[in-house]
């Protein structure tokens, strides 16, 4: 299907041919039905302990545990918690919610105590499943919110909190007494809201982006499309975190087609690529500095890559210096980009065979449409003229939860306003420019930097501060403050990183260093003015 523009330079996708998951009378019904239609196909591998696991083992486990969330109090449209790096144990609970018909809301492993206590008071979770990393921080940010009933321990339990149960524990009691079939509860699709992830505002804390069984399920049904290759068919590594949206979506997706995906709870370079050779992996989700590890590390040589025909990279741009060094060195035939945004439920642009030049994010995905708005006068652009993108499409969220405000400027009149300036050209294929919203984008993780200039602010010895994003090749940008000091106070550079170290989560640390200045220029109305910032970062006087 290729793309059309229609009357008032806007760009349609084209149809969704496919309409089987919308009909469905709910996400968790949709995602059981796939799952016991694959049988004993094996749909999970975990590339560190080896254990395959196929479709029914997913089914069987994902039934026993929707009942028991059931006995334990969880009922439609309640929220349940998700803190763990990949596992099989995420999946089935992820899934186990939506069985339910509760909301999940996966929460950043890395996320320290205040971001944890900020996240779950957005989407108030009656139960928070935590893995052996998180278990601690989780149970103690819980404490101090009542509507937190339980935690249940993805491995291992903390015996010092008494409403820790353990997964293992639950799955094998017998005082749980469960049928082996289970039928999900017909959803309001439109309205229920089947994910809330956590999206980084430039105003400071992650809002809270909900989708919609709806928004999951049309998204679902873009993703059957005949390819050419039947995702059934194919091995996919990743590593991607599925407590992101990238990650999740992913997960869902996969899960859905029936594809064979080998996950790594974390990026670590021998088992990364020893998993490629070993289970002749065809297909990977991969981001910029995962790429840049692929083109440039010489480790790279002492593995068998051949396997490798689609790599699909996504979550910030990538360079076409990378792509080449990639396609040479390992002879992988087809690099994919995307873009999307969590707001969107995954991609909204993609390439494809036929689109996908230099630099490009490829053309719009079926069902989705897009204008390119003038940000200052609101008119709509042609070809090849730069503005602010927007979407519509049955993937664009319901909104930010508990905050009409930030809804209202990010969605008008159903198209959503993403803060990016980009444009399409001739063949409507889309690129990407700049983006409005000041995020930096460290390895695929979002940085507001209202939320680290406000923690520095709480310094004592600084007088203000502001922070921006310093290119790197590696990880996109690295964040690096500008801070002004009190007057005759003694403060380095390493004072200013390690007080950010000890209260922020791993993304969001200075590790772009510290420029001391006499002031931060700012416009009348008080907003900083970060071009200027960068420029100074370009031609630097001096540190003081």
């Amino acid at each position: 299907m290729t793309s059309t523009l229609l009357p008032g330079n806007i760009v349609y996708g084209g149809d969704i041919a496919s309409s089987e998951a919308q009909n469905y009378r709910s996400l968790g019904q949709f995602i059981l039905d796939k799952y016991k239609s694959f049988g004993d196909q094996t749909t999970m591998i975990d590339a560190v302990t080896g254990t395959e696991y196929t479709a029914k083992f997913m089914y069987d486990s994902i039934v026993r545990l929707a009942q028991i969330l059931q006995k334990l109090g969880v009922k439609q449209n309640d929220v349940i918690g998700l803190s763990s790096e990949n596992s099989v144990s995420f999946a089935v609970a992820m899934f186990a919610g939506f069985a339910v018909g509760a909301t999940v809301a996966p929460l950043n492993v890395t996320y320290s105590d205040r971001e944890v206590d900020h996240a779950i008071n957005l989407s108030k979770p009656k139960i928070i499943f935590a893995s052996k990393i998180t278990v601690d921080l989780v149970a103690r940010v819980a404490k101090k919110n009542s509507f937190v009933k339980g935690i249940i321990a993805l491995s291992g339990t903390s015996s010092n909190h008494p409403k820790v149960y353990g997964f293992t524990e639950l799955m094998d009691s017998d005082k749980f007494k469960t049928k082996p079939d289970f039928q999900s509860p017909a959803a309001n699709k439109k309205e229920d809201v089947s994910l809330i992830v956590c999206s980084s505002g430039t105003t400071g804390m992650p809002k809270g982006v909900q989708l919609t069984q709806y928004n999951l399920l049309a998204t679902l049904d873009s993703q059957l499309q005949p390819t050419a290759v039947p995702l059934a068919e194919v091995t996919l590594l990743t590593v991607i975190p599925w407590f992101h949206a990238f990650g999740c979506l992913t997960l869902i997706t996969t899960a859905c087609l029936g594809t064979r995906l080998v996950y790594l709870p974390k990026f670590e370079e021998n088992l990364f690529l020893s998993a490629i050779e070993k289970y002749r992996v065809m297909m990977a989700f991969m981001v910029p500095p995962l790429m840049v590890f692929l083109a440039k590390h010489p480790i790279v040589d002492k593995y068998d890559l051949s396997s490798l025909m689609v790599l699909l990279c996504g979550a910030a741009p990538l360079s076409r210096e990378t792509e080449d060094q990639i396609k040479e060195r390992i002879g992988v035939p087809f690099i994919r980009q995307g873009y999307g945004l969590s707001e969107s439920t995954l991609s909204v642009l993609v390439q494809n065979d036929e689109f996908c030049k230099p630099g490009s994010v490829g053309v719009l995905k079926v069902g989705i449409y897009a204008k390119v708005v003038d940000p200052d006068t609101g008119k709509l652009l042609g070809a090849n003229q730069r503005g602010e993108l927007c979407f519509k499409g049955d993937g664009i969220m319901k909104g930010y939860i508990g905050d009409t405000k930030s809804t209202q400027t990010a969605i008008k009149d159903g198209w959503l306003h993403t803060g990016d300036i980009g444009y399409f050209d001739d063949d409507l294929e889309f690129f990407i420019v700049d983006r409005i919203k000041e995020l930096i984008k460290y390895k695929g993780f979002q940085v507001p930097p209202a939320e680290v200039e406000a923690l520095l602010l709480t310094h004592d010895k600084i007088k203000d501060a502001a922070v921006i994003g310093k290119p790197d090749e590696e990880a996109g940008e690295l964040p690096m403050a500008f801070v002004v000091k009190q007057t005759n106070v003694q403060l380095t550079e390493q004072d200013v990183i390690q007080f950010v170290n000890e209260r922020a989560s791993p993304a969001k640390r200075l590790r772009g260093g510290v420029i001391f200045v006499e002031e931060i220029p700012k416009n009348p109305s008080g907003k900083i003015l970060r071009r200027v910032l960068r420029d100074m970062l370009k031609k630097p006087k001096s540190k003081l």
